[in-house]
């Protein structure tokens, strides 16, 4: 009897000792005094414009008649014009012409339009560019997955997962993937681990305009498993060995 009790407060061990291996996978950025400690030295650059951006341009002077050959809108609207970003990275700008924007930040295309404004005020006016189809898309394990526009143009991995509901229960924290269109238009597939804290030092943290995320399903969901179920089967489990371990300790006494 006293083997069977030993056995059955093994088990019960075994379970708890399983129970914190679990847990250790699922909150997020732990680890925290290692990235205190380390001297961050991520250097925070603006997006860049990349093929099939669509931007909106406007230019202002202390008189707008002199503007306003820079400023066209949508036949029928006041929507102001949109230019759609070429293959090469060019866009086909009044007046100015074809001009080169692929791979410049939006303070480097301003300063760009700028300098060829000169020819034509006198003043140095005023360039606002605005990436209007910044979106980012996120996928897989989560509550709210879909497809979200970032008005501000300015999004990292943490603030993505959260405008989706953050992710399921099926989810895996350590295996999050980032899908992202480089300049060259090849595609780049980065795995993020949430659960460690450096991850926010990555280069990738911070989001750029048509990132994908596809949070990877864990083992029990692949297997079409009912994850409530399970989770109280396993804790029925546990209270019974409890039960009879204390039984078995009260009668061996």
């Amino acid at each position: 009897m006293k083997k069977m009790a030993g056995l059955i407060l093994g088990l019960l061990l075994a379970f708890l000792l399983v129970s914190c291996q679990a847990y250790k996978k699922v909150p997020y950025l732990q680890d925290t005094a290692f990235v205190n400690d380390t001297k961050q030295s991520v250097r925070q650059t603006g997006v860049k414009v990349m093929p099939k951006d669509l931007l909106t341009i406007a230019v202002s002077c202390s008189t707008p008649e002199l503007a306003a050959p820079f400023n066209l809108v949508n036949s029928g609207t006041d929507a102001p014009q949109q230019y759609l970003v070429d293959n090469q990275g060019n866009i086909n700008f009044p007046v100015l012409g074809e001009i080169h924007v692929g791979g410049l930040t939006k303070l480097e295309i301003e300063n760009r339009i700028i300098d060829k404004l000169k020819v034509y005020l006198k003043e140095v006016p005023l360039v606002t560019v605005r990436i209007v189809n910044y979106r980012i898309s996120v996928l897989g394990e989560v509550n709210k997955p879909g497809s979200f526009v970032v008005s501000n143009e300015k999004i990292n991995l943490l603030e993505a997962l959260a405008m989706a509901g953050d992710l399921t229960i099926y989810g895996m924290r350590d295996n999050v993937k980032l899908i992202r269109t480089k300049q060259d238009n090849k595609q780049e597939i980065i795995t993020m681990d949430l659960n460690k804290a450096e991850t926010v030092l990555s280069p990738y943290y911070q989001l750029q305009q048509n990132d994908i995320i596809y949070v990877t399903p864990n083992k029990t969901k692949a297997k079409n498993s009912d994850v409530g179920t399970s989770t109280g089967l396993w804790f029925s489990g546990v209270s019974i060995l409890v039960s009879i371990a204390n039984l078995l300790i009260t009668i061996l006494r």
